[in-house]
Parts: structure tokens; C-alpha cells; sequence
């Protein structure tokens, strides 16, 4: 239409694409008030021509949407070097479809946690044996065809997914599917891990995340996303050259010199499951993109130490997910190992400028410094977030997965944009000054390593569990110790409390901290890691990992004491002379009293409460005079439920 005729009806062309958008995409004003600037007819077709059954298509396939839109419309230079994956929707009314065929209605939300608890396992072994509408899976058997050989990820999208303040990063499932049998086989892999997600809504994790948010009593609903997996084949493994998280605003700095508004990376090589996760043994390389080249670790063997030393990948022959050592599948023939490594060279880290040098694959350190300081990778990197931050009117999280492609003596990055959401932040306070008379009694810890900035306050119970005796645990009773940490979570929930515990809480490894789940600790108000020296359990950094993002969203500080460090204190002996009131609190808990130890402040010392105070550098806990209610601790669930009755 000539312009001063379109003029009269861009009002009608608004309404259109924000109806359709509420159709198709997403009902959250937050998300509509954006994309109606971006999407437009075209973006509908594609969607429609690739959704399967009706209904919208999630939160995360949204997100990634509206993300690679708002880049291709502003910075059209930038969008040659970003792609999207081959991607497929199956619209969130098959949910309902799925549910209804199958009778699998259940009411779980409004459940304890107990029951919900228990209960899971038998909702997703029934979700298992559930059978999809036939036209749905002639739409998926169409999909597996195009597809052929190549891998395939299963990822949740529910409504609910990748909004404002919500992410729900981490609480639903995603599956990857090497694709490598027989048709039939593939087919039945796919539909397993579609029915996998359609289960994991009710997970205690999701559950107890909507009722902390204030989303129990929504309808959700499951989409899902299909996409394929962005890599290359090398030898019988299939994985991208890089791949993780990034962030348009830095959730931790360790250098007064870097600067938290330009970005921050968690990267790896392989699968990006090692960049969002926290998994044992291994660690990303942490990127803060004013100053790219300065690390947390300054000496050669910390850097070794902290760098990654396995890799998630598909296994093309055996059909399989898989986690391998770096030094089994690296070989000098890797195009890309150039731009990625460094080698240790008595003690010292040298770039790897050739990869014509028979290096033993012991000898390569995955420090990525190459590639950060000769290509194009933090400048790419800088603008897509700055980019996609200000059209958000919010920092923003992506994950990604990248290719390398060698240009000389310069590796150029093509980004792929795997997910896009608005990014959770810890509420940044005013600090209020340690006071200058504390005596050594007065302070509980002080952490100087990757300090958030915020203040504590009014902090009346003290979670801790005990390093020397959590290691002579065995497995069941560790996974009790997480169970009981639930429970006094729900019990003290109007509480104000914090944990201490060895190593890294969350950590699907027993041996490497308490596996607690989100569910078990979502009421706390900081988590403190305690690495010991002697117990040889050190907490990794989760800094831009599902786990953290579960911290911030819940207003949880994470923060890591390391007591046989300078700088650092922890106040063991306060600890060990305190009153235990775990028993008190849950009876049936007293053979653990001697590993977990609950310690009501002003019992211990009256008239006190804990103060933490964190200024970015440094953390402070410290016991301060306050006026509190006069009640007595508590002394049993009964009593508990009877205070909320009342």
C-alpha cells in the first residue's frame, strides 16, 4: 500500500499480530509488548508450517524466536553470523490430547510435599506407556525422515517457560536423541522423551518453583521444541565446537577492574550441558567480556586445575549420550583444537599456534585463549548481547552453541542462538558496614571469592552440615540428609535461615557436596559452600548455571567460604559448641543430629540475630543486637502446624 494509505491501518496490522501472537506464541503482555515490533507475517506462516497439533508454542521456543528476529531486524551484519537450528514445534494443546487420550489427569499442585514427592515416580512411569493422536506421530515419523541421521534434542517449552522473573531454568527435562537406529527405534526414542517432558510437569522441582513464584493455581501447559543438534561429526562423536551460556550483565565479578553491564560467558567445548549444569570434577571457562583475558585463577596450575577436562557428546555408534575425558577424543586432527587449547609447557601455558605438533592430548589445556584473543568471538559475543538487552529493556540470558570456521590466522565464529530469556538478578541493597569492634566470637565466616553485593539481615537459624561427618556417610543416608534439609525447609519457611555444607550444594555427585534439589532449599536465604582443605571437597563456581539461576530467582545469596584460606574465616568453634535443635524441630531425624545441625541464633545467644553483609569483595556474617518476638523455638511439627492454624 502506498505509505499515507498504510498509515490509516497499522492499528488493524497491531491487533492482527498481537492476536496471532496470543494465538500461536505467547499470552504474557511482557513478551507481546515486544515481539509486536519484531514479528510479522511471515514468522506466523513459518511457525504454522512447522507446529504440529495447535495450540502455543512455549515460552523457549518464543524466546528464541523473538531473539534471533530482533537481530536480524537490527543489526543485519550481525545476523549473517548467527543461525538458528532446524527447528519444529508441537503446540501445547497436544498436551491436552495426550492427557485425554490416555487418562493421565492428575492434581498434584495442591499436594504436600511429601505426597508429591513420592508419588512422581508412578506419574512418569504411566506418562511412559501414554500413546500419541496418530496424526501426531505421522508429523513426528515425517520430522525423523527429513532428519535422517542426524542427532536430534527434545526440549520443554511449557507456557509458563523463559518470562519475566520466571524462568524456570532447569525444572523441566530435555533429551537428546543420537537418531542413529532403525526408524522405528528413533520414533520410539522420540515419543519416550516428548512423554518424559509431559511428566516432568509435575516434578517436585516445577511444583514447588510455580508455588514460590505464585504460579500454582495457572493452567500450565507443555509444549515442546524439536530442533536439531547443532555440531559436526569427529571420529564416531558428534558435538559443536563451542557451546554454553551467556549473559548480558555479569552475576559475579572477581576484578574491581571488570565491568558487570558487558557480559558474561560460561563456556565449554562439546555438548552445553557442562556450561548450564553443575557437574563434578570439571569447570567451565568463566568469561567477563570488558577484560576477556583475566581469569579468576593467575597461576598456571590453577588454571589447569580449573579448566574442563571431559565432554558431552554423542556417540554415533553406540547410539548414546555420552560424557567422555578430553584426552580419550581429542586427537591433533580436531580442525578446531588450534583455537581451544593450550599447552602445558614446564609449568607454563603456551598458545598452540599449529596443530602439525605431536602434543600427548595430557599435555593440552582447554583454556579457549586463542580463540578469546584472535577471533571474533568476544566482539560477536559483546553486541548480540547489548543488542538483545536493549530491545528487552532487561539483561538477558542465552545459551548458544558455536562453530569455528579458520580464516587465516583468525578463527571466525558462527553463533547458533539455542535460547533466549529475560535474565534473574539478585536485588542489589544497600550494604551497611561491617562494624569495626567485632571480636573473633562476634563474626560466623567472612568469604572473599566471587562476593555477590546485597545485605542479609534479621537471619534467625543456621543450617550445618557437618564436612567430617558427611564423608563417612553412605549414599542412602546422604540422599537423606537432602531429604531432611527439605522438610525443616517447609517447617521454618516464614523462617529466616541460612546452610552451611561441604562443597557444593545441589551436586549430583554424593561425594561432592549435599544433593539437595530446589525443592529442598527454595526457602533459604543463602547457601554457603564451606571447601575444606583436608576434606578435598571444593565448591565450583555455578555462576550462570540453572542451579544459580534458581538462587537469584528465589533471592538466595550463594557464597563460598574456603577456611584454610587467607582472607577467608569460619568460626568452627562456635558451630561445634551450639545447641543442635534438629531433633526438636523433626524427631524422626536424630540419627542424622550428629551430621546436620539446626542452631536457633538467639537461643545460643540471646538477643542476637545474624547479619550478613556483601560488598562484592568480601562477605561478612556477624551476630548483631536485635529485638525480636518473644517466642520460644519450636519443638515439633505438630505445634508448627497449630502456630499456622492460628
Amino acid at each position: 500500500m502506498p505509505e499515507t494509505a498504510r498509515a490509516e491501518v497499522m492499528h488493524h496490522r497491531e491487533e492482527i499480530i498481537v492476536v496471532l501472537t496470543k494465538t500461536m506464541i505467547s499470552d504474557q503482555l511482557s513478551f507481546i509488548r515486544i515481539a509486536k515490533g519484531f514479528f510479522d507475517a511471515e514468522d506466523f506462516s513459518y511457525i504454522r508450517s512447522r507446529r504440529i497439533g495447535n495450540g502455543k508454542i512455549g515460552g523457549k521456543a518464543a524466546g528464541m524466536l523473538l531473539a534471533f528476529k530482533i537481530l536480524q531486524s537490527i543489526s543485519p551484519d550481525l545476523a549473517r553470523r548467527i543461525t538458528l537450528p532446524d527447528s519444529y514445534f508441537i503446540g501445547a494443546d497436544v498436551f491436552y490430547d495426550f492427557i485425554s487420550l490416555n487418562a493421565l489427569e492428575y492434581n498434584q499442585k495442591y499436594k504436600s510435599a511429601d505426597q508429591i514427592r513420592a508419588e512422581y515416580p508412578e506419574i512418569k512411569t504411566e506418562y511412559e506407556k501414554g500413546r500419541f493422536p496418530e496424526e501426531v506421530a505421522d508429523r513426528l515419523r515425517a520430522i525423523l525422515e527429513r532428519a535422517g541421521k542426524t542427532p536430534l534434542i527434545v526440549r520443554s517449552s511449557s507456557l509458563l517457560e523463559d518470562n519475566f522473573g520466571t524462568s524456570f531454568a532447569g525444572k523441566y527435562e530435555s533429551y537428546f536423541c543420537p537418531n542413529q537406529s532403525s526408524p522405528k527405534e528413533n520414533l520410539r526414542a522420540l515419543t519416550t522423551a516428548i512423554r518424559r517432558i509431559y511428566a516432568s510437569v509435575y516434578s517436585p522441582d516445577a511444583l514447588f518453583y510455580r508455588k514460590r513464584m505464585g504460579l500454582l493455581d495457572y493452567d500450565e501447559r507443555m509444549a515442546i521444541l524439536l530442533q536439531v543438534v547443532q555440531g559436526d561429526q569427529y571420529k564416531q562423536y558428534f558435538f559443536p565446537a563451542l557451546a554454553g551460556v551467556a549473559l548480558s550483565r555479569a552475576p559475579i565479578v572477581w576484578n574491581p577492574r571488570l565491568r558487570r553491564d558487558e557480559g558474561f560467558v560460561r563456556l565449554v567445548n562439546g555438548l552445553g550441558t557442562r556450561a548450564v549444569n553443575r557437574v563434578a570434577d570439571d569447570y567451565p571457562r568463566l568469561i567477563t567480556l570488558s577484560h576477556p583475558t583475566l581469569r579468576p585463577e593467575t597461576s598456571p596450575n590453577a588454571i589447569k586445575h580449573y579448566s574442563q577436562h571431559y565432554i558431552d557428546l554423542i556417540n554415533l555408534d553406540t547410539n548414546e549420550f555420552e560424557t567422555k575425558s578430553l584426552n580419550d577424543v581429542m586427537g591433533m586432527d580436531y580442525p578446531p583444537l588450534r583455537w581451544l587449547s593450550s599447552v602445558d609447557e614446564d609449568d607454563t601455558l603456551m598458545p598452540m599456534m599449529s596443530i602439525g605438533r605431536n602434543i600427548p592430548p595430557q599435555r593440552l589445556v582447554m583454556t579457549f585463549d586463542n580463540l578469546i584473543q584472535r577471533g571474533d568471538f568476544v566482539a560477536t559475543m559483546k553486541e548480540t548481547l547489548t543488542t538483545l538487552a536493549r530491545y528487552y529493556e532487561a539483561p538477558i540470558e542465552m545459551e548458544f552453541a558455536a562453530s569455528i570456521t579458520a580464516l587465516g590466522a583468525r578463527p571466525s565464529i558462527t553463533l547458533h542462538l539455542l535460547q533466549c530469556r529475560p535474565q534473574s538478578g539478585l536485588r542489589e541493597q544497600t550494604v551497611r558496614p561491617v562494624p569495626a569492634d567485632l571480636t573473633p566470637d562476634d563474626r560466623l565466616f567472612i568469604s572473599t571469592r566471587m562476593v555477590p553485593q546485597g545485605q542479609l539481615s534479621s537471619v534467625e537459624y543456621v543450617f550445618s552440615v557437618s564436612a567430617q561427618r558427611y564423608t563417612t556417610l553412605s549414599s542412602e543416608q546422604r540422599h537423606e540428609v537432602a531429604r531432611v534439609i527439605g522438610r525443616l525447609n517447609k517447617i521454618l519457611e516464614k523462617r529466616k535461615f541460612i546452610m552451611l555444607g561441604p562443597g557444593r550444594w545441589g551436586s549430583a555427585n554424593l561425594d561432592l557436596g549435599v544433593p539437595v534439589s530446589y525443592a529442598d532449599i527454595y526457602n533459604a536465604s543463602a547457601l554457603v559452600e564451606l571447601a575444606h582443605t583436608q576434606q578435598g571437597i571444593t565448591p565450583e563456581p555455578s555462576y550462570g548455571t540453572h542451579f544459580f539461576q534458581d538462587l537469584v530467582e528465589a533471592q538466595i545469596f550463594p557464597l563460598a567460604v574456603y577456611p584454610d584460606s587467607p582472607g577467608d574465616l569460619l568460626n568452627q568453634a562456635w558451630l561445634d559448641r551450639a545447641q543442635n535443635s534438629l531433633v526438636a524441630l523433626l524427631p524422626e531425624s536424630a540419627p542424622l543430629a550428629d551430621v546436620l545441625k539446626v542452631i536457633h541464633i538467639p537461643t545460643q545467644r540471646p538477643g542476637y540475630l545474624l547479619e550478613i553483609s556483601m560488598d562484592g569483595e568480601r562477605a561478612v556474617a556477624y551476630f548483631v543486637p536485635a529485638v525480636i518476638e518473644e517466642r520460644k523455638p519450636e519443638t515439633n511439627r505438630a505445634e508448627e502446624v497449630m502456630r499456622w492454624t492460628e
